[in-house]
């Protein structure tokens, strides 16, 4: 796993308060109140990855998603012929990993820090913890993943139609 690679810097409930101030730059957290930060924090692991550093390998299985709290991410994918193709860079406030952590399935994409970058990590296990024990907030995740994951394929969906239509 590559997560045992990267600087491990404890539990989320020490950057609450960092991630609480990035609702406004977060879709995903943009219903969530100060106390549902707080709990789902406490569910949360923190790593530090360098410039150039892997943080998630395409075709990898891995069970976490990931919130990116300071830092830029660049997003690759393999073509056919083996080279990394530039997908997008993300930055504070984007998750990334959500559809192999509900899923199961291999990672599609290989995420890199571009800088030295800071993110929580949160576990299928951690999930399953979050929905038994406090059942709203589960819930408010859950909507939340769902509804991203929605929009990303509906963007995926309309870019295909136009390339299709060239």
């Amino acid at each position: 796993m590559l997560l045992n690679t990267l600087e491990h810097l404890g539990e989320g409930t020490a950057l609450a308060q960092q991630i609480f101030d990035m609702i406004g730059h977060s879709k995903f957290f943009a219903d969530f109140t100060r106390e549902d930060v707080e709990k789902l924090t406490g569910f949360m692991q923190i790593y530090r990855a360098e410039a150039g550093q892997m943080i998630i390998r395409e075709g990898d299985i891995d069970d976490y998603m990931l919130l990116i709290i300071q830092g830029r991410v660049e997003i690759v994918k393999t073509d056919s012929h083996g080279h990394l193709q530039p997908m997008t860079t993300v930055g504070s406030g984007a998750t990334l990993g959500e559809m192999s952590m509900i899923d199961g399935e291999p990672r599609f994409a290989t995420c890199m820090g571009l800088e030295p970058t800071t993110f929580a990590v949160l576990s299928r296990d951690s999930m399953v913890q979050i929905i038994l024990e406090e059942p709203s907030l589960g819930a408010k995740v859950l909507v939340k993943l769902v509804t991203l994951l929605s929009q990303r394929l509906r963007q995926t969906s309309s870019n295909l139609l136009h390339y299709m239509e060239r």
